[in-house]
């Protein structure tokens, strides 16, 4: 498939590709696979890790609109999922800071891997900046909303499990990726270079393995 990979999100033909990517019928029929994935997501069992922290598993599916849409329509999907996602299972009271905060990690998703030869690397940055974004916006919008304790007390919580959960969120992104870009690939949403998941990007100035020295490789 010929897409166009690009080393960061800043330029304009990386945006010009999100918008066309964004209003391409097959994307928005994935994108409401996903927020149909992440609402079943979470009536899943969690898992306990420690004390009140456990596992969930609704950010894998964010994670993979965001891999095949891209950043603008990341935007969408990350309202509407989170939308729909109170609405079938709403739990407290509604807060619109939980939706920027699910729109800005989708977003973040985004940056790091669409059009992109997903790495362990850029998958973990990409874990690592939504978890901080949870820490700051989110404790943000749980002070304001929710809490009678200081902004600081809970950025402090949510910055222990936050840490505790990014390793183990990571190896869950890396195995789901690992998995699952072979066959979005052959499915057509993925460029070959992103076609597999890849534990490290080649420096550019190391010349790539020839058919014959791969083949001969131990």
């Amino acid at each position: 498939m010929s897409k166009t990979l690009y080393k960061t999100p800043f330029s304009r033909a990386y945006w010009k590709d999100a918008v066309a990517d964004a209003k391409k019928l097959r994307t928005l029929v994935f994108s409401a696979l996903m927020v149909a994935a992440c609402v079943a997501l979470g009536y899943l069992q969690s898992i306990p890790v420690v004390n009140n922290i456990r596992v969930t598993w609704g950010f894998l599916a964010r994670a993979l609109c965001a891999l095949v849409g891209g950043p603008v329509n990341a935007l969408v999907f990350g309202f509407v999922e989170d939308t729909v996602g109170y609405f079938m299972n709403p739990q407290g009271g509604w807060n619109p800071f939980y939706i920027f905060t699910t729109m800005l990690g989708v977003f973040t998703y985004a940056l790091f891997l669409y059009r992109a030869e997903v790495t362990v690397l850029r998958v973990f940055l990409a874990k690592l900046a939504t978890n901080i974004q949870n820490v700051f916006i989110g404790g943000l919008g749980t002070y304001l909303f929710y809490s009678s304790k200081g902004y600081w007390v809970i950025v402090g919580g949510s910055a222990i499990k936050n840490a505790i959960m990014l390793p183990i969120q990571t190896i869950m992104l890396v195995v789901l990726f690992a998995a699952l870009l072979p066959i979005l690939h052959r499915m057509g949403f993925l460029p070959n270079q992103a076609g597999r998941l890849k534990l490290w990007k080649r420096p550019e100035w190391l010349p790539e393995k020839t058919p014959k020295e791969e083949q001969s490789a131990p």
